[in-house]
């Protein structure tokens, strides 16, 4: 395929190319469209990129394991579907409820992105949720002016590095909206000013797009030896993790405040939703540190790469998503609600579900950090420490959901 990019395409291309972790520097206000091909074996991608002035930052990729393997995302993502399920009736309601037709005219396209899609099922299950209720809306409007749908338009959206074959490859056969795929960051600009009506993710904002400084340096009180997660370190290290979030948070609704035309909405489905020792994403990632924990001592891996390995997600609480919101100060709240399941408990079969879950999510990530042959020895060992916690509960699965109108 011939690139036509720019210089800054190029050192985009270059960047990706040298990169073992999979950090893509790109400015901080940088809209990024791409052109790509992806083999089974390896993913070459051309990047043509348009620059918007803005200081230069690094922002992490975390890929879910693509395909259709025992281990991928799209086989093993049944937890984000749940979620998704349980918060379906409370958005038709919101979109019912909350969504003014009236500022979009029935001429003009239906915008809908889903950021953070990843490649399984789920994002086709959330978007057709939105898109039910959005048509129930002008069907059961009856004016004039909407006495017809509009043409439904949906953009999946990730990571470059995101298996988008796959998704593609899945699309629903009786689909009635247009199809575009747009990779970047979420905390970047990708779309022109107030282009979209509504935009969703469902268990995305979590990630962090990168892991903070402190947390590897020495020097610093936040330094989070021995730990890969901050359920359990030091305030220092808690903190770093929670203002890495907040900077994020203001990143995204800083360019979704201008992606988004007025009166559009923001639906988001996140994880945890209150902080609680007890809550089950801390209690696996407590597993998992232990089992890290454990490869070390035995020597698997050195306590080099113990002490510099951290997992990039953060669950925050509904006053951390509100503060955010009023910073930004573009969108109004409509919701913010703490949702919970049922208390979970471990047994064989359900703890090489959570193992299988959790590798499909993070094995990229520790593969490139620890090395991709003692994949299979850290997650029987992680499915065993699973197994061990049927004495007492796994905790609550706890998932907070946050409905916003633009102003």
């Amino acid at each position: 395929m011939a690139s036509t990019a720019s210089p800054m395409a190029s050192q985009l291309r270059s960047s990706f190319a040298s990169s073992s972790t999979k950090r893509l520097a790109v400015p901080k206000d940088i809209n990024i469209g791409a052109r790509f091909r992806i083999s089974p074996a390896k993913r070459s991608f051309i990047i043509k990129a348009v620059q918007i002035p803005g200081e230069m930052e690094a922002i992490e990729e975390y890929p879910m394991n693509g395909g259709h393997g025992i281990y991928s995302y799209a086989k093993n993502s049944y937890r984000q579907g749940q979620a998704i399920n349980a918060v379906k009736e409370l958005i038709k309601e919101e979109i019912t409820e909350k969504l003014d037709i009236s500022k979009f005219p029935s001429s003009d396209t239906f915008r809908i992105v889903d950021m953070g899609c990843s490649a399984g099922p789920n994002t086709f299950f959330a978007v057709q949720n939105v898109l039910e209720a959005v048509e129930k809306k002008y069907q059961c409007e009856g004016r004039p002016d909407h006495c017809r749908l509009p043409e439904f338009q949906v953009f999946f959206n990730d990571h470059s590095s995101n298996d988008f074959n796959t998704l593609f490859t899945s699309l629903p056969p009786n689909k009635n909206y247009y199809v575009a795929g747009v990779p970047g960051s979420f905390h970047v600009r990708l779309f022109p000013e107030a282009s979209l009506h509504i935009v969703i993710s469902s268990y995305a904002i979590q990630w962090i797009s990168r892991i903070p400084k402190e947390l590897v340096d020495r020097s610093s009180p936040a330094w989070n030896k021995g730990r890969t997660y901050y359920a359990h370190a030091g305030a220092e290290t808690i903190k770093a993790y929670a203002d890495q979030f907040a900077k994020d948070m203001d990143s995204f609704f800083h360019f979704r405040a201008q992606e988004v035309v007025p009166g559009g909405m923001v639906l988001l489905t996140i994880p945890g939703g209150r902080w609680n020792y007890q809550i089950l994403s801390n209690t696996l990632y407590d597993l998992l540190e232990s089992t890290i924990v454990d490869l070390a001592k035995k020597g698997i891996i050195s306590e080099e790469k113990l002490d510099s390995f951290n997992v990039p997600q953060y669950f925050p609480s509904p006053q951390e998503m509100e503060a955010a919101v009023k910073r930004n100060g573009c969108f109004s709240i409509e919701r913010i609600e703490c949702l919970h399941d049922e208390k979970k408990q471990a047994n064989p079969k359900e703890a090489r579900v959570f193992s299988s879950h959790m590798r499909a999510g993070l094995e990229f990530l520790l593969s490139e950090h620890f090395g991709h042959e003692i994949m299979d020895e850290l997650f029987d060992l992680f499915t065993k420490k699973i197994e061990e916690c049927e004495v007492f509960d796994m905790g609550v699965a706890f998932k907070l959901l946050v409905v916003l109108k633009r102003k």
